[in-house]
């Protein structure tokens, strides 16, 4: 298959390794330092306790340069999605399919939803509808991320837990199109479910994101640090309440108790959240795609949301502060 990742980072680079590695014809679209890396000495995978892997994958800044694909999957963060959109076609041919691995509850959110909200846009994820608009939802896979990684240095990922990848077409529906995308992921070596409610498995996720990743950005504390500060263990589980009763609203049934949930960032350890790590290098956070996203959900829902609004608040100043500084926070020892 041929596969194209734009944006090789933690998760996209994971992808494009692993894939690489089980003889499958990848790209990548990255940038910089780690774009140059990648051309010179391939990309490289660390994980715990297996030999390392280098893949050989073809490395371009420019999207129009790798051609037709078969398979796009869009590994940049939510925000980033509308600043490549407009480039996707030159990698479409008919049956072109375009795998989103973002965080949070994706623009697609309400297409073949059904119910009153069938069809609505979210302006918190797609701002002007750019993504809607230039992306045909009959081309989208949605999936639900696991793993955790990171760039461990140019053209480096370090694996730091995690295989699954949950696949599903949007409407829910079993074919053959995402019964191949499995098989690859699985024979690239993860776990890949076809999953017949991924919204709900979206929430599941987000569940903890929406909580965990602002409190982080906020206090540079890691996700164990978190749960074990009763404090922030309130807020979290505040915050999380509140999201469970919004996702109510929608029709979303939660499998697993919220404290289990909890337990379950806990036993993660010591790990900086993906957001942490965005405020610590100057970057664009995912705020909006996981927080946001869901305050616009409750108001188009009429649930209240005042922890996560208080919360959503305070990183968003934060973000803007660093912005006019063009600064970035991280903790330094005296």
């Amino acid at each position: 298959m041929r596969i194209c990742v734009i944006g090789a980072g933690s998760i996209g680079g994971l992808l494009a390794a692993r894939l690489a590695h089980a003889g499958e014809d990848v790209s990548v679209i990255a940038r910089g330092a780690h774009l140059e890396a990648i051309r010179n000495h391939g990309l490289k995978l660390i994980e715990d306790g297996q030999d390392d892997i280098v893949a050989r994958v073809a490395a371009s800044q420019r999207i129009a340069d790798v051609g037709q694909q078969d398979l796009v999957i869009l590994g940049m963060k939510a925000h980033q999605v509308a600043e490549v959109v407009r480039e996707l076609p030159a990698l479409f041919h008919d049956e072109t399919m375009v795998l989103t691995a973002q965080n949070g509850i994706p623009w697609w959110y309400f297409i073949g939803h059904g119910g009153e909200h069938d069809g609505r846009r979210l302006a918190s994820v797609d701002p002007g509808n750019v993504v809607a608009d230039h992306l045909p939802a009959e081309r989208t896979i949605g999936s639900v991320v696991y793993p955790a990684a990171e760039i461990a240095a140019p053209g480096v990922i370090k694996l730091i837990e995690g295989n699954r990848f949950s696949l599903s077409e949007i409407n829910g529906a079993k074919t053959e199109r995402i019964e191949k995308v499995s098989e690859v992921f699985l024979k690239a070596g993860f776990r890949a479910p076809i999953v017949s409610d991924i919204r709900a498995e979206i929430w599941t996720k987000l569940w903890g994101n929406l909580s965990f990743n602002p409190i982080s950005a906020l206090t540079h504390a890691t996700l164990a640090h978190i749960c074990l500060y009763p404090q922030t263990r309130a807020l979290a589980a505040d915050m999380m309440r509140e999201a469970q009763s919004v996702g109510e609203a929608l029709g979303i049934r939660f499998r697993i108790p919220l404290e289990k949930r909890i337990a379950g960032a806990q036993a993660v350890g010591e790990h900086k959240t993906s957001m942490l790590q965005d405020i610590e290098a100057g970057r664009i956070s995912e705020i909006d795609a996981l927080v946001g996203s869901v305050i616009e959900l409750g108001s188009i829902t009429g649930v209240a949301t005042p922890a996560i609004n208080a919360v959503y608040a305070c990183v968003k100043l934060l973000e803007d502060v660093l912005r006019q500084q063009k600064a970035a926070s991280r903790i330094s020892p005296l």
